[in-house]
């Protein structure tokens, strides 16, 4: 393990402290960093990490009326906070119902002082919105639901 990435990890060591937060992950390509706060009590008090790699399985939301096999789950690619609008004083970018285009801005998740846009992977209609605005979100954590156009 070079400098660099022993700051990167050190750098996700001490947001998990100061946000008081039980785990962070985060995925580049096919390499996942998780650092998780052990349960019970430790020596220093301080949070632990591994390094692992491979896929995540992506999880999925069933919906009665839908034909849930076709349904797109757009989920978190970082552990951050989750805003439906580039601001509070403006309309979110997309609401229940609304037809999307692939590449469409669907929000914003801030990690690290860092706006992430979330975009649409596919045309189609948001069937479900499944995070509240400005509540902090997972890695891997559903945000929309898609039902793609044929």
């Amino acid at each position: 393990m070079n400098s660099e990435e022993r700051k990167e990890i050190q750098d996700l060591v001490d947001v998990l402290n100061e946000q008081n937060l039980n785990e962070i992950e985060v995925q580049r390509g096919d390499v996942r960093i998780r650092i998780r706060r052990e349960s019970g009590t430790t020596a220093n008090g301080q949070a632990s990490s591994f390094r692992e790699s491979g896929r995540t399985p992506q999880p999925t939301t069933d919906f009665a009326d839908k034909d849930s096999s076709r349904l797109l789950t757009v989920v978190s690619p970082v552990v951050g906070t989750f805003y439906r609008s580039s601001s509070p004083d403006v309309e979110p970018y997309v609401e229940e119902g609304d037809l999307v285009n692939r590449g469409q801005v669907l929000c914003i998740v801030e990690a690290m002082k860092l706006m992430n846009e979330i975009e649409a992977e596919a045309d189609g209609r948001v069937v479900k919105i499944l995070v509240e605005n400005a509540v902090g979100v997972e890695y891997g954590q559903p945000l929309f639901v898609i039902e793609p156009l044929p």
